[in-house]
């Protein structure tokens, strides 16, 4: 079976299940063949809606077996064990689950299709629920006391029932997922699957013969290709790749630092549909930074953008950022992309660059830049930035931005902050995104939540 039936598939069993129609959606999803962690995770748990465990267990298990890191579905085989009361095989797997968050307090399931968070509070009190049915009180409490430690919303409360029925040595109910969640297909490829006419009918607008209405085609003409433009730049922008991007589906496209992309366009959700190397797909928007190419320089150079003219600079500031650049720019023109990638005036930072035989040494007007450029491997140089001696606080002033709401991450790449945090400006991504520091952490985030700090509060 296609990925393309597997999709239309899985998006139908959706639809039935929040239609209400569980047995539908059931049905439609046992008869994909080929099942993915997530689509045999929402069988598991369709099953576990019957009560029939023997098959919710089957079905985590196969979860599991196609990605053994998705921390839910040990989560759930563990509540499956429990329901069957193979206590030890359930306490095995919620600690198995808890180790799976590395140290983290929750995982946000949102961005892979799962309105869901796990929380390691709520993995450690069905934990110490295991321990308390294989009467082992002591561990319970240590464990509950240690999910009270990790508790970080006022909403998890059933913690505190925990802990107050463990020291009567009574068992309590466990954290379950709610029955209403499943894990959907990625909306970008659902939205795909649509036929599109993208020609349309077409019209006679002009004819030597009377009241003609043929619409077909007719012979080709010769005609002077040397004018024509090229087909890329005619159907997108073209952008530079900054990180690299591993594809997970056969929808996306696999790109490294410094290749040239076009980008036929973008959606809300980060995602850019672009044209590389005569193939189309998908791409975090985030991952690329707009080329700009002149009219002039498409004409003259036949709208052909040569990758091998193009290195890629890495510039370790107090964040690291990544930018192409063509090598052999003079100190002045390096500085200035430099200074105006990271948000800062030129004339407040001081560049470096690492030599074999003298180490670190500062770039200024009397550097000579070939000896710069000339440490250039594999398409890729490595510079440092300093802020000048007394230019810190005061750029910190004057970089401030106030949170007009509070936003939530959706992925790693994220700033997650709340309405009224003070965040500090590293750049801008581009008009709609910007780059800051926010609690000791740095990310991304939408610029329409933010807003200037007036001067008279910096």
């Amino acid at each position: 079976m296609s990925f393309v039936n597997t999709l239309k598939q899985w998006d139908e069993a959706v639809a039935c299940f929040e239609r209400g129609d569980s047995a539908a959606s059931l049905g439609t999803f046992l008869d994909i063949q080929e099942k993915n962690s997530k689509i045999f995770f929402n069988v598991g748990c369709l099953h576990l809606i019957n009560k029939n465990l023997d098959a919710a267990e089957k079905a985590f298990d196969g979860s599991i077996g196609k990605d053994g890191h998705l921390a839910v579905a040990f989560f759930q085989r563990a509540l499956t064990f429990y329901k069957k009361e193979r206590y030890e095989e359930s306490l095995a797997d919620f600690q198995h689950a808890f180790r799976m968050l590395r140290g983290n307090q929750l995982i946000d399931y949102k961005p892979l299709g799962l309105r869901y968070k796990l929380y390691a509070s709520e993995v450690l009190h069905n934990m110490a629920l295991a321990h308390a049915q294989l009467g082992q009180w002591e561990k319970a409490k240590e464990t509950i006391l240690t999910a009270l430690n990790l508790r970080t919303e006022a909403k998890l409360s059933h913690i505190d029932r925990g802990l107050e029925c463990i020291l009567k040595q009574k068992v309590f109910e466990p954290v379950e997922v709610p029955a209403k969640v499943l894990f959907k297909p990625n909306k970008n490829y659902v939205a795909e699957l649509e036929k599109k006419d993208y020609l349309g009918k077409a019209k006679v607008v002009s004819s030597i013969v009377f009241q003609d209405d043929f619409s077909g085609f007719a012979p080709l003409q010769p005609q002077d290709i040397s004018v024509a433009p090229h087909r890329a730049l005619e159907e997108g922008e073209p952008h530079t790749v900054l990180f690299e991007f591993v594809p997970e589906t056969s929808d996306e496209l696999a790109v490294v630092p410094g290749n040239i992309v076009f980008v036929l366009n973008s959606g809300e959700d980060n995602w850019a549909s672009v044209i590389f190397n005569e193939r189309r797909g998908l791409v975090p928007y985030n991952f690329l930074e707009r080329l700009e190419i002149t009219l002039s320089s498409k004409q003259d150079q036949s709208c052909q953008i040569e990758e091998s003219s193009l290195c890629v600079v890495k510039v370790h500031f107090t964040y690291t950022i990544t930018m192409c650049m063509v090598p052999g720019l003079p100190y002045t023109t390096t500085l200035e992309k430099i200074s105006n990638k990271l948000g800062l005036p030129a004339m407040a930072i001081t560049l470096s660059y690492a030599h074999l035989d003298s180490g670190k040494i500062v770039i200024d007007e009397d550097t000579r830049m070939e000896d710069v450029w000339s440490c250039v491997h594999n398409g890729r140089l490595t510079l440092w930035c300093d802020l000048k001696e007394g230019m810190s606080e005061q750029l910190q002033s004057q970089n401030q931005l106030m949170a007009l709401h509070s936003y939530e991450s959706s992925t790693p790449e994220d700033l997650e902050f709340h309405q009224g945090d003070t965040i500090l400006l590293l750049s801008k991504v581009n008009e709609d995104w910007f780059e800051g520091q926010c609690n000791g952490k740095i990310g991304i985030f939408p610029a329409s939540f933010v807003e200037e700090v007036p001067m008279k509060d910096k």
